[in-house]
């Protein structure tokens, strides 16, 4: 027999159909007990941005104009083909030795959070016509470019050599810091690098502050499309032409780990940015710098971070970033040692060299999904973007509080989320290590709060586990195992410990019994004062209500139920979509925890 007569080649399948998808769907639908008249409706989802994820795409969700590379709508990224990003990784203390070391390691581009009179010491012995360089110096930013300017033409390297953003923006100071934007001086640095750095941007419009407030991907991209609009009035006012202003900006995007919405993103901020271009008569093109979010890192189990990142990179990379900064997975517990810089280096090397993401010009182009949802997100950003317009340009909207306000909405559905953990956060809200010693890292120096907040996702989570963790010995809650079967209360007795153990509670589990006076016998001799029951729905039936008055005899302040089910005696339940949080509170309120 030959292996054409042992294995049917694809094309003798039958073809797949939407209507035979449909057909499956309902009939798994239906077997689970939700019958919906639409599975498409029944198992679609939806973004913060209201942005509908369908569970099926097919070539009718294409955009009516795909695009090409260099053409509408200009999704495609503008590096060359098979050409890497920038791998640009961020110092925010002087320090050379570090500095040095990225940069004999991969490195190629610097972002310097320093103040300006460290410049010199920070870039001793850097050549600066090797590298790009992009300064952070917030409301010092001219005293960073003069101090850059200056070790320039002392070291003899033409300023024409120099590349990189010097890094104005004001709205975004004022996002930050609160600070009031100081839009001439912008435009000055504007027309000193037009003129004389051919190689330098000015400007920065940085989205990040809205991500790092909590914003949706489709208010991020709001944001920075009304900030670039401000700066170009401003450029143009002060008597820049319309292509070298649009020259002087660069955009920073935050990329997450949820690799499909960043991808679109960093798409859809081309798409929006070309329909300014056009309307303004300039050139379609956006230079993006992406970072990976300081929103999504956690300080517990912080190694799981450099998971996080790597999809983030990952994203960015395939989206067609310019430019990637990776944190350092330690970024939430404090300053970064060499280990995690050199991780956090390497996962642009891995990356590129290793898995060959930067081969293909915009590989995700084409796909469905993909398309689908940069055209989507595009819209919603661009209906954002008029709202804030309307209300009199980016200035106006952070002012009134239009921008605090929508983005606020967005934040606490965000939360709401992950305190029911809906957003899981793993190693924080799921499967964490109650052994777990964080790393020890020398604090981080913050900015000051100022229109917006800065959050962090595991932030909530993260606050209950230190006053647990705070203790001279760990609270502890009694699970009470009901059964008279091996095994009866296990999935329910896991996830209960699971929950607990998200705020730093240890649990203990009882032998599994049907006695209430052996199994109050038990919680009396463990010590503990709140107890969760676990087990089956027949178990609960048969032997809930006995058994927690037997604990509340014993002394139970408080006695919770793994499961739905309400019975006598039973204060409250955790089940999958409960609030978490509040579950946590409560119980570290009876424990007498941070009292």
């Amino acid at each position: 027999m030959t292996l054409s007569q042992t294995f049917q080649s694809g094309a003798e399948f039958p073809p797949a159909t939407r209507e035979r998808w449909r057909e499956l769907a309902e009939e798994v639908l239906r077997r689970s007990g939700q019958a919906a008249e639409s599975p498409e409706r029944a198992l679609a989802s939806a973004t913060y941005d209201g942005i509908t994820i369908a569970p099926l795409y097919d070539p009718i969700d294409l955009p009516a104009v795909p695009g090409l590379p260099g053409l509408p709508p200009y999704a495609f990224g503008g590096r060359r083909l098979g050409a890497a990003w920038e791998v640009r990784q961020r110092h925010e203390v002087a320090d050379p030795e570090a500095v040095m070391a990225d940069l004999e390691n991969g490195v190629d581009s610097l972002w310097l959070a320093v103040a300006p009179e460290d410049l010199p010491r920070v870039l001793d012995g850097v050549h600066l016509d090797w590298i790009s360089i992009a300064l952070d110096a917030g409301g010092r930013t001219r005293e960073a470019a003069d101090a850059l300017l200056a070790l320039a033409a002392g070291r003899g390297v033409p300023a024409a050599a120099l590349r990189g953003c010097l890094g104005a923006d004001p709205l975004g100071i004022l996002s930050r810091c609160g600070t009031a934007p100081h839009l001439p001086q912008m435009a000055e640095l504007a027309r000193r690098c037009a003129d004389d750095l051919p190689g330098m941007r000015a400007v920065v419009v940085d989205a990040t502050p809205y991500h790092e407030a909590g914003a949706g991907d489709a208010e991020e991209l709001g944001c920075s499309i009304a900030t670039g609009i401000a700066y170009l009035r401003t450029l143009t006012a002060y008597g820049l032409g319309v292509n070298e202003s649009f020259g002087q900006l660069e955009f920073r995007y935050a990329a997450t780990a949820d690799q499909f919405a960043t991808i679109a993103k960093l798409r859809a901020a081309r798409v929006l940015w070309a329909r300014v271009a056009e309307v303004c008569g300039g050139p379609p093109g956006q230079l993006q710098h992406a970072v990976t979010s300081a929103a999504m890192v956690t300080r517990r189990d912080a190694w799981t971070n450099m998971l996080r990142t790597t999809l983030a990179c990952f994203a960015a990379g395939v989206a067609g970033a310019d430019a990637v900064t990776v944190r350092p997975f330690d970024d939430a517990v404090g300053l970064p040692d060499g280990f995690s810089r050199r991780i956090a280096r390497n996962t642009s090397a891995l990356l590129v060299e290793e898995a060959r993401v930067a081969r293909v010009s915009d590989p995700a182009a084409g796909s469905w999904y993909v398309e689908r949802r940069t055209a989507d997100l595009a819209e919603v950003a661009w209906q954002w973007f008029q709202e804030i317009e309307e209300a009199g340009g980016m200035a106006d909207a952070l002012a009134s509080g239009l921008v605090a306000g929508r983005i606020a909405a967005t934040r606490a559905s965000r939360s709401r989320d992950i305190a029911r953990r809906k957003a899981p956060i793993v190693g924080v809200s799921r499967f964490p290590d109650l052994s777990e010693a964080p790393p020890a890292r020398t604090p981080t120096p913050r900015t000051p709060e100022g229109a917006l907040p800065r959050i962090r996702y595991a932030q909530e989570f993260e606050d209950l586990r230190d006053l647990a963790d705070d203790r001279p010995s760990r609270p502890q809650v009694f699970l009470a195992a009901i059964g008279s079967r091996a095994g009866e209360h296990v999935a329910r007795a896991s996830f209960a410990a699971d929950v607990f153990h998200a705020g730093g509670i240890e649990s203990i589990t009882s032998r599994p019994a049907t006695d209430p006076d052996m199994i109050a016998d038990e919680f009396a001799a463990s010590g503990a004062v709140v107890a969760c029951l676990c087990s089956s729905d027949q178990m609960y039936d048969e032997h809930a209500a006995t058994v927690a008055e037997a604990l509340r005899k014993a002394g139970a302040v408080r006695i919770w139920l793994a499961g739905r089910g309400r019975y006598d005696g039973v204060d409250g339940n955790l089940y999958a979509g409960c609030d978490v949080v509040d579950v946590l509170r409560t119980t570290l309120a009876d424990l007498e925890v941070g009292a």
